[in-house]
């Protein structure tokens, strides 16, 4: 089999498991464009590695809008399951076409509170998102796709075959509207002239701690008001909702206005 069919049964069996986008990265772009210190590069993380595969799921805007709400966890926690299997499933594939290949789990952390004294993972999976041509990095830190914005979950796949790569987008798809760090529930997107914002990655850490502790982790603001995405042609982009609500739900938890998100808010989550 050449690697050029490889390829084209990799993405297959991706979307059969449940992919919506899939996309290739050598690891020699971690070398090139050096965003990130050496332990980081895939290559040394199993050092076999020469492609890293990475898979995306999207998650719907009705239902990150109701952020922080146990319905929110819930379909968080749903794409993990599913990108975990989904990885698992796609490197035992490729190990029966006679290649190695692991995957790295879509987190990674134990729990949200060993995040507060080190907030970063061994391997980012938004930064091989990037490599492997899905999208562009935000101001938000998060990956920006011009499918679903920011709304999607990644998990990577290592593997040792030399696959043709996709190429990485060349339009930056921010428009830097900083909706993210006007929305942030504790304004740890900082304002600053760079293409990614300052990050206070300790004060969401604990936030995140904190709506843990609620059943009602994690946040996801910064996600559910970008406008970047066809899935706003779908669902609609209510800006000034978005702007009022951290004002107005700071004075009013079960405001008016919002009778349909805080309806969900008030019911399994404490």
């Amino acid at each position: 089999m050449t690697l050029a069919n490889l390829r084209l049964q990799i993405t297959r069996k991706a979307k059969q498991l449940g992919a919506d986008l899939v996309g290739f990265a050598p690891v020699s772009r971690w070398e090139e464009l050096n965003e990130v210190p050496a332990p980081f590069y895939p290559q040394h993380i199993f050092p076999f590695t020469r492609t890293v595969i990475v898979l995306a799921v999207p998650v719907f805007i009705p239902m990150v809008d109701t952020t922080p709400s146990v319905v929110y966890a819930e379909l968080y926690n749903t794409t993990n399951r599913i990108l975990d299997e989904m990885a698992y499933k796609l490197a035992q594939f490729i190990n029966g076409k006679g290649h190695r290949s692991v995957y790295f789990p879509r987190d990674a952390y134990g729990d949200i509170s060993a995040l507060i004294d080190k907030p970063e993972a061994a391997f980012s999976h938004v930064l091989a998102a990037k490599y492997a041509g899905l999208g562009t990095i935000g101001f938000s830190h998060a990956l920006l796709t011009k499918e679903y914005g920011p709304r999607v979950r990644l998990v990577s796949v290592f593997t040792d075959a030399e696959l043709s790569p996709d190429p990485m987008p060349e339009k930056e798809l921010c428009i830097h509207c900083e909706l993210c760090s006007k929305c942030c529930p504790t304004d740890s997107l900082l304002s600053s002239q760079k293409p990614v914002a300052d990050m206070d990655k300790h004060n969401c850490s604990i936030y995140h701690q904190q709506l843990k502790q609620r059943f009602c982790y994690p946040c996801g603001v910064c996600i559910k008001v970008c406008p970047i995405g066809n899935d706003r042609k779908l669902y609609g982009q209510p800006t000034q909702k978005y702007l009022k609500e951290k004002k107005d739900l700071g004075k009013e938890v079960n405001s008016n206005d919002y009778p349909d998100w805080t309806h969900i808010r008030n019911f399994g989550s404490l």
